[in-house]
């Protein structure tokens, strides 16, 4: 068999925050318990597939940098199943648990549907054995259904009643696949379900249609007992000038319009987070608060540059804030922390993945633990409550519970004067977690 990642002789294993071996894991120790469950556990690694092993290094100004022996070949269908063998060696020797796909990443594109699906049925029966050899898990699956050339105009959203109905096809394929490879969860992102310019959108009628087509998934997945979770995944802008899963709150509107809020959570990404305007965690925050929160593309952006430029994370502020929000939340079900970040242009050898990936696993591993220490201490906790305390008691406690109204407050503030306001502490509070973060 070919060994596609020579440079890789073993998996990787923990060696501790001492080590100076690059392909040793510094933080993450899988089998540490924290907070009463293991890191792997908490953490739920995923692989993405398309920037890991589609993505060979084009960016809009230039050429593929990246060559991978498992992309050479001529025959489409044995570079597919190249590649596929390749992602499983790269799995198993970086030791995650999970990966995730889009249907056009693992098999190609024939002339047709039908002959599509005949090549996407091959090598998901290759995954399918590659899993059960393995033990690595399918994450979630999703579709591609915005890079052909016939989505230029959206695929739920089109304009189009035919590129309607093949998205539906395409989706109802893609949704079988995924059960069939034993799937946590399906993602929808609408890469293209947005609009360029307002003087030829009918925004209303595009909006019926992405809901239409959801509610028929939500149908679907009944009707073939798919039990994972179903999740949208926001994002403002790029490829489109405006995309209608803006963020979280957007989301929210959107699905609690269309009576899908109880059939759908968000797969939150870093990187699409900023995108909005907002940072990761407000994002995190939001579908805390809401009961929204499913899954995670782990990831980050560049501030100076404003499109999606999928780095790996290695910010453990943000890594910390997110565990400690995520912690909060509940942990993960069946969602996880996706890698969905590609290396550098110029990072062109294969080993790169590797220490891109280990760097990531490290520094969501050290958020955890933090995190994990901060909720332990209620460090915040107890800030936060003496905060708000002003509303388990008196006057709070009444508003909180109803029956008062306008006239009864208005008494209230003549019979009482000027509120007193207390103090947020902002600074000491960043200080704080300055200490934990060392």
């Amino acid at each position: 068999m070919i060994t596609y990642f020579p440079e890789v002789k073993k998996p990787i294993a923990y060696e501790g925050p001492d080590s100076k071996n690059p392909l040793a894991f510094k933080h993450y120790n899988p089998s540490q318990k924290v907070l009463g469950k293991t890191m792997a556990e908490h953490l739920r690694f995923a692989v993405c597939y398309w920037h890991t092993f589609r993505g060979l290094g084009t960016d809009p100004f230039g050429a593929p940098t990246m060559l991978r022996r498992y992309s050479k070949s001529a025959n489409p269908m044995k570079a597919a199943e190249m590649t596929l063998e390749a992602a499983f060696e790269f799995f198993v020797k970086l030791g995650v648990g999970f990966w995730c796909f889009h249907d056009r990443d693992i098999a190609p594109e024939a002339d047709t549907l039908a002959e599509t699906n005949k090549r996407l049925d091959v090598m998901v029966k290759k995954a399918g054995k590659l899993q059960q050899d393995t033990g690595i898990k399918l994450l979630w699956g999703t579709s591609n259904c915005f890079a052909h050339p016939r989505f230029m105009s959206g695929a739920a959203t089109s304009p189009s009643p035919e590129v309607f109905a093949y998205t539906a096809s395409q989706i109802k394929k893609a949704m079988e696949v995924t059960r069939e490879l034993g799937g946590a969860g399906y993602v929808f992102w609408g890469g293209r379900e947005g609009y360029e310019t307002l003087l030829n959108t009918d925004m209303k009628r595009e909006l019926d249609h992405l809901a239409r087509l959801l509610h028929m998934a939500v149908d679907y997945k009944k009707r073939i007992r798919f039990r994972g979770q179903l999740y949208i995944e926001p994002k403002p802008k790029e490829p489109t000038k405006h995309q209608y899963d803006f963020d979280a709150a957007g989301c929210y509107a959107f699905l609690q319009k269309y009576d899908l809020v109880k059939h759908l959570k968000l797969n939150i990404e870093a990187n699409h987070s900023t995108l909005a305007g907002h940072s990761f965690v407000h994002e995190l925050e939001f579908c805390v608060a809401n009961g929204l929160l499913g899954s995670v593309d782990a990831n980050r952006g560049d501030p100076l540059l404003g499109w999606d430029t999928d780095q790996f994370p290695t910010d453990i502020y943000e890594t910390t804030l997110a565990m400690y929000t995520i912690l909060r939340g509940g942990g993960f079900s069946t969602g996880g922390l996706n890698f969905d970040a590609k290396l550098r242009r110029q990072s062109t050898d294969p080993v790169d993945l590797f220490h891109a990936h280990i760097g990531g696993m490290d520094a969501f591993a050290r958020g955890l633990t933090i995190a994990a220490r901060l909720i332990k201490d209620k460090t915040f906790e107890k800030h936060v409550k003496a905060r708000y305390a002003g509303w388990d008691r008196g006057i709070g406690a009444k508003i909180e519970k109803g029956g008062i109204g306008l006239e009864e407050l208005e008494a209230y503030t003549l019979k009482h004067g000027e509120p007193t306001v207390p103090s947020g502490r902002q600074e000491m509070l960043e200080n704080i977690l300055n200490e934990y973060i060392r």
